[in-house]
């Protein structure tokens, strides 16, 4: 396929050939997806309605529900759909929209997720200052630099991928419309291409190097805390975050990074699952079971809506 038009269908590759595997494949995901939309349905209603919840780190936390559950809507009910009709095609138009979306969601992700550690290494490395450094300004700026450097990076991989002539048969060996696989039915190198998929990754591994640095600055004025509750309080907010950052760019850095086989590999769907569905499904369980605010912010709107019905 040398020229693709406004109805140029792509197929996909699926999780198996394999009937009864096929049905299970849409009832995981599909529960999953149930889990993942209500999770983080339930972060945005209570930091939006809760006004002690009005707190940078929260303002963040919403952001960082909504981004992952447009992340998570973009593939999965595709995929479901998909594998219960035994059809894995995606249109060309469809396709380019799936490609744009993912980047600038999880482009936006990483360096929201950036902000984040920033935000927890302010409370509490310099508790006094919070105020003063996390205004309501200094987030709205934040959050719209993430916002706008996922879009800018979203425009730059949509644009040179689908600017590339492409040859042979129009298969991705993925689940979904993925970069990797969609070069590797170029005629040709796309150095265009190439060179953003390069920046991106050294962006990425800046913003985890960053990451990294400001846990290693928490985790040491943690140790130096001499109360124990307010230890086990800053690890137990911190470790699942950076669990789930190192997660979210280690896979997202494999499936990059490492040359594609010249045959379909049921190691690459994996590998996606962890960037493409783990976190958006993670996220809300490590912010929400976890954190006593919320807890209690559940409890108020459960006692409200049970107030309201009577």
């Amino acid at each position: 396929m040398d020229n693709f038009t406004s109805g140029s269908i792509f197929f996909l590759m699926g999780f198996s050939d394999v009937r009864e595997i096929q049905v299970l494949h849409a009832v995981l995901f599909l529960l999953i997806y149930l889990a993942a939309l209500l999770g983080n349905l339930i972060i945005i209603t209570l930091t939006t309605k809760d006004h002690q919840l009005h707190t940078p780190m929260y303002f963040f936390l919403k952001n960082l529900s909504f981004l992952d559950l447009c992340l998570i809507s973009i593939i999965v009910p595709k995929s479901i759909m998909n594998s219960l009709m035994n059809h894995n095609t995606i249109s060309l138009l469809r396709c380019i929209s799936q490609v744009f979306f993912f980047f600038l969601l999880a482009s936006t992700e990483v360096a929201l997720l950036t902000v984040m550690s920033y935000d927890h290494y302010v409370a509490v490395c310099h508790p006094l200052r919070y105020d003063d450094i996390m205004g309501h300004r200094a987030c709205m700026q934040m959050a719209t630099t993430s916002w706008v450097s996922g879009s800018l990076n979203a425009i730059l991989h949509t644009a040179s991928t689908f600017s590339m002539p492409m040859c042979g048969l129009p298969e991705i060996h993925q689940f979904f419309c993925n970069v990797p696989q969609l070069l590797s039915l170029a005629c040709s190198y796309n150095i265009g291409e190439l060179v953003a998929i390069g920046l991106s990754l050294v962006l990425d591994f800046g913003c985890f190097v960053f990451i990294d640095i400001s846990y290693i600055y928490i985790f040491s004025a943690v140790l130096r805390m001499p109360s124990r509750e307010g230890r086990h309080k800053a690890i137990s907010t911190c470790l699942p975050h950076l669990l789930v950052v190192t997660l979210f760019l280690s896979s997202a850095f494999f499936a990059y990074l490492h040359p594609l086989p010249k045959y379909p590999s049921l190691l690459d769907l994996l590998v996606s699952v962890f960037y493409t569905v783990v976190p958006p499904t993670m996220n809300p369980l490590i912010y929400s079971l976890r954190n006593k605010d919320m807890k209690m912010a559940l409890k108020k709107l459960i006692m409200n809506i049970y107030n309201v019905s009577i």
